[in-house]
């Protein structure tokens, strides 16, 4: 049996690390295809070598562009690499372009689909993530759902309970076994001049709230007063896309230490060690609430309502206003004691089993049936 695990982006290496590391200790038959969707694989490279990661066989170096665009691009490369090294199944995490047009490759290439991360939902389908997520599912035929909440979702939505598996959230994982490799490699927060648990720490990437220059500029007012209010440092390492905002929108933060974009292993020792984060991130609502860090999501609503609902996040939305006293209320009436609700550690283990067990099984069958899967273009 050949495994195939397709990435396209630094949050999809970090969560995808423990299956990477799970398929290694197993000396498993697979191979890492990188996308290039954000970055090239050039600029990745550091990542693979950071987090002790095997280095991918192939890559497309998409880059950037429109959505239509890049999919179809995606689209077209995995297709053409999936019918040279035709692998039994396709692992894709997540919800981004790349994911999408990796599942409807190989799909359509009658190749197996694993969906890690399945049944998340904002509702709200303004944003491109919530189409990526919704319609790799549909078309998956194994859906690796962290939480009960997102199996019962995924149920409600017409799919069969018996390609459903909870597994837990791979970045249990992946915070727990890279987090000791970060303090291995030394001490960021002390780097920057800061104090641990006496700054904040902020990030703003997603494309409703940086392209939209209202929005934008009351996000940035609500992180200033936010700062008068605490009388704390403010790190934000801001994302080459925010960036770039600024500088058109002619926007000058106040009260905010800007600094460039930091790799994945200095980046979790300033999570661990702030007071509090900031963030419209679903990755980092995550993390936050797994190494016991309050959190603010700068958003209306979150596909990771687990995370509010153990008290370790919550909705600010916006308004200048309403981020002041959302960040009041985690700050000062929070006692970080919340449980973990997105899994134990273990989920690159039991998905790396599932994969095994069901795939192998039915690669065994279609051997014994003479059953062969179309070839592409057939």
């Amino acid at each position: 049996m050949k495994i195939a695990v397709t990435l396209g982006t630094r949050p999809e290496i970090v969560k995808l690390s423990p299956v990477i590391r799970e398929l290694e200790r197993r000396q498993a038959d697979y191979y890492i295809l990188h996308t290039g969707q954000h970055y090239s694989y050039h600029l990745d490279r550091v990542f693979f070598e950071q987090l002790e990661l095997p280095p991918a066989k192939y890559n497309l170096e998409v880059g950037s562009g429109s959505h239509a665009d890049q999919t179809a691009k995606i689209l077209s490369g995995v297709e053409k690499i999936l019918g040279e090294d035709r692998p039994d199944i396709v692992l894709a995490l997540g919800d981004t372009n790349s994911v999408l047009a990796a599942a409807i490759a190989a799909t359509k290439m009658h190749i197996k689909v694993g969906h890690i991360e399945a049944g998340l939902r904002s509702y709200d389908r303004t944003m491109p993530e919530e189409i990526n997520r919704i319609l790799t599912d549909h078309c998956a035929d194994y859906l690796f759902a962290p939480t009960e909440n997102s199996k019962s979702i995924l149920l409600n939505e017409g799919i069969p309970n018996e390609k459903i598996f909870i597994t837990g959230n791979t970045i249990v994982d992946a915070v727990q076994q890279n987090i000791d490799i970060a303090d291995r490699q030394g001490d960021t927060p002390r780097s920057l001049n800061l104090v641990p648990k006496e700054y904040f720490l902020v990030t703003i990437h997603r494309q409703e709230n940086v392209d939209n220059p209202e929005r934008f500029i009351s996000i940035l007012e609500g992180l200033d007063i936010v700062a008068e209010e605490f009388r704390l440092p403010i790190v934000y390492p801001i994302h080459p896309r925010a960036l770039k905002r600024l500088s058109e929108f002619n926007i000058k933060p106040r009260n905010l230490t800007l600094i460039e974009p930091i790799d994945f292993l200095s980046f979790l020792q300033l999570e661990k060690n702030a007071r509090l984060l900031l963030t419209d991130s679903g990755g980092v609502q995550e993390e936050a609430c797994i190494l016991g860090v309050p959190c603010v999501t700068l958003r209306d609503n979150t596909e990771r309502p687990e995370t509010i609902d153990v008290g370790a996040n919550i909705l600010a939305g916006a308004i200048p206003e309403t981020i002041l006293e959302c960040s009041k209320t985690m700050v000062l009436s929070r006692t970080n004691s919340w449980e973990n609700p997105l899994g134990d550690g273990a989920a690159g283990f039991r998905i790396v089993n599932i994969v095994m067990e069901k795939v192998d099984d039915q690669h065994t069958c279609n051997r014994r049936t003479g059953v062969h899967r179309i070839k592409s273009g057939a």
